[in-house]
């Protein structure tokens, strides 16, 4: 859905973008992650066609975002980090110029309105101006406005910027309901629990270079050297860090807060054969699990601290 091929993007001898490459599937979830100042709104912006690249290519469902601007602007909704909103609207007729703008079919335009204020949850306040609303409320209608045309692939720049906590939450809820719709997403940010929750996919962007990206799973066990498991059993945990030292794929073995905390090196079918030589060892494990990655932990590895 969304094809990145050396992407470069240079202001007056800055490198803002260097050589970026991204492949992303439909319904791919993208966290973007960098410090300001790092390239990831550079790089939206040049997929949503607001930029030229200096060089490389771009291609949104298959169409060049160089050559075919207009094409690709109909399967993409743009949410920039800081948006315009007309306060002397009311949240109807703001979403109804939209929909306008986009060539929406006037006796169709009420029933998408509706769909995108439920989606959004603001649809007590379809009536209301929108300079009644809330923050975190005009960030959703910044969102139901970048959905007003179904698109296939969502650029959002920052989404939860300057929200309050319970606003993040909600709109962390909402960005859950896009992807179980089938939307492809790229979502930048620095604040990295934002992204943990419903990415499946992230890359690390660093002084306009892409240090890492990939599936989480995949980016934690390059960089760890491996994966970590957490077992527990039900005692004899001291016995079976004996057992697991000397296993295939087990880098370390140690004791943790009442469970079993293994650096293991092997795919999911060696982690199927560990649990099972555990139990045929005759140790009772209560739980066999991989151990939640913290993208945060991925972040501090990869980064070096650098701005432009």
């Amino acid at each position: 859905m969304i094809q990145i091929n050396h992407l470069h993007k240079q202001y007056k001898g800055l490198n803002a973008v260097k050589d970026l490459s991204l492949t992303l599937e439909a319904g791919d979830i993208f966290g973007f992650i960098g410090p300001n100042g790092a390239g990831k709104t550079t790089t939206i912006k040049m997929l949503a066609t607001l930029l030229k690249p200096t060089s490389g290519t771009a291609f949104i469902d298959g169409i060049d975002v160089i050559e075919q601007p207009e094409a690709v602007r109909g399967r993409i909704g743009y949410m920039p980090a800081f948006f315009g909103i007309y306060d002397d609207m009311r949240v109807w007729e703001y979403l109804d110029f939209f929909a306008g703008a986009y060539r929406l079919p006037k006796n169709n335009r009420p029933r998408v309105i509706d769909d995108v204020l439920n989606l959004t949850d603001l649809i007590g306040k379809k009536d209301n101006y929108v300079e009644e609303l809330s923050t975190g409320m005009k960030q959703r209608l910044c969102l139901a406005k970048t959905l007003i045309h179904d698109p296939k692939v969502l650029l959002l720049d920052e989404p939860a910027s300057g929200l309050d906590p319970r606003a993040r939450i909600e709109i962390k809820e909402l960005f859950k309901e896009l992807k179980a719709m089938g939307k492809t997403i790229i979502i930048s940010s620095h604040i990295l629990p934002e992204l943990a929750d419903f990415c499946n996919k992230v890359g690390i962007i660093e002084r306009g270079e892409m240090l890492v990206s990939g599936d989480v799973s995949d980016i934690m066990a390059q960089v760890s050297g491996g994966r970590t498991l957490e077992i527990k059993l039900m005692g004899d945990d001291d016995r079976a860090v004996s057992l697991l030292e000397g296993a295939d794929g087990v880098l370390a073995a140690r004791q943790v807060n009442g469970h079993l905390q293994v650096d293991f090196s092997g795919d999911l079918e060696a982690q199927a054969d560990l649990n099972k030589m555990l139990i045929q060892s005759g140790l009772r494990v209560l739980s066999f699990s991989e151990q939640e990655t913290d993208l945060e932990d991925i972040f501090m590895k990869v980064t070096k601290g650098l701005v432009q």
